[in-house]
């Protein structure tokens, strides 16, 4: 049975560049960046290059990268990092209500220390309306957190208008762009953010390495001290193959934006048409329009969710029910909650992301198999009535 795997935006297979550009620096150039002697200089240059590749796919300044471990390291030394750096200004922080459990939990963990915490909400679409950032900003106001793209629905924010009113007020802005960086273009002077995180796993680096960008002049906390690498911003010695795989993986997203966003959204909407010609009750989650191009989240009445994952995986299809990083919990969709898409009964729902190597004929495959478990599910559901 061929495998069929449809659940890109938890994790990407390491592209074969990407693996050429790590070797040398797992088993050669093994030297400590930090080192002052011959065997430090290959790993300093590599690192230097590294940054410079991150900034590029950002339009930002090399020294405005700061290599972490991944997104959710990334969340934590923004969220937690801006607020101790401006704690003597206020202890409020607002954030909307569909954030990542990493910017979530973070600013929640911040209230033990004195912290308030404002949640945004959002509309049908999962949508922020940058009034409500506005609405919600208080004299005591220190940090706002508002993600690029939801990395459950899909959805775009709206950043430049929520970042022309932080800066308005002088109020530092976080951005989670881990959903985002690699699909769509992500330029951090465009979107007038002051920092932006994301994660090498989504855009074919491997897992446990990503990047926040900061810029130039923000002030910051660190979470970790020590040694003093990444300026002191981000102590501990480097994951030197990491970081030359997020380089090269970022170079290789530059070139290859314009086709993932043209094959990513022409499979998606192939995936919708075939969902909605075969199956009844179907709703599709997220902004309609302002959405990642590989990303569709789906949501089938009179099914559990759970048990569409599991015959769908039974079945060779791999894709995904909620948050990866939330999804062993079992838990409902804070997202979906957010947004109303919980109402009205029995719903189970489905997150399918595409990549580089998906196909057509993966989609036809995914659809049959689709198609076969809901009908199997609904027919034993006592609340489903074929019309």
């Amino acid at each position: 049975m061929k495998k069929i795997y449809l659940d890109y935006l938890a994790s990407t297979p390491v592209a074969p560049e990407v693996v050429d550009a790590m070797l040398p620096f797992i088993q050669e150039y093994f030297g400590n960046p930090a080192s002052i002697h011959s065997f430090g200089e290959k790993p300093q240059e590599a690192i230097f290059t590294a940054r410079e590749q991150v900034a590029r796919l950002l339009n930002s300044k090399p020294e405005e990268i700061i290599f972490t471990s991944c997104g959710t390291e990334g969340n934590n030394l923004a969220i937690k990092g801006m607020a101790f750096a401006n704690m003597s200004k206020g202890n409020h922080i607002v954030i909307s209500a569909i954030e990542h459990f990493s910017i979530y939990y973070c600013a929640k963990a911040l209230e033990s220390f004195g912290f308030k915490v404002s949640f945004v909400p959002v509309d049908r679409y999962g949508m922020v309306d940058p009034e409500d950032v506005k609405r919600a900003i208080t004299e005591k106001t220190i940090l706002v957190s508002v993600m690029l793209a939801n990395n459950e629905v899909g959805t775009i924010q709206p950043i430049g208008e929520i970042s022309k009113i932080t800066r308005e007020r002088g109020i530092p802005f976080h951005c989670d762009a881990v959903a985002a960086v690699g699909q769509i273009p992500v330029d951090v002077r465009e979107l007038g953010v002051d920092s932006l995180s994301l994660a090498g796993n989504i855009f074919y680096a491997p897992k446990g390495i990503g990047a926040l960008f900061l810029r130039d002049g923000v002030k910051i906390w660190p979470l970790f001290h020590g040694g003093g690498q990444e300026d002191g911003r981000r102590t501990g010695t480097e994951n030197l193959p990491g970081i030359v795989g997020l380089g090269k993986a970022a170079e290789i997203a530059i070139e290859k934006l314009p086709f993932r966003q043209t094959h990513y959204g022409e499979l998606t909407r192939l995936l919708r048409t075939g969902i909605e010609s075969r199956i009844e009750e179907v709703y599709f989650n997220g902004h309609p329009e302002k959405r990642l191009p590989g990303n569709l989240n789906v949501s089938f009445r009179y099914v559990e969710g759970e048990a569409l994952l599991l015959h769908m995986d039974l079945a060779g299809v791999a894709v995904a029910g909620a948050s990866a990083c939330m999804s062993i919990t079992a838990k409902a969709s804070h997202v979906l909650e957010a947004m109303g898409a919980l109402r009205g009964g029995a719903v189970g729902t489905l997150l399918f992301t595409v990549g580089d190597e998906s196909s057509t004929d993966d989609i036809d495959s995914a659809l049959e198999v689709l198609e076969k478990v809901v009908e199997r599910l609904r027919a034993m559901s006592p609340l489903y009535k074929k019309s």
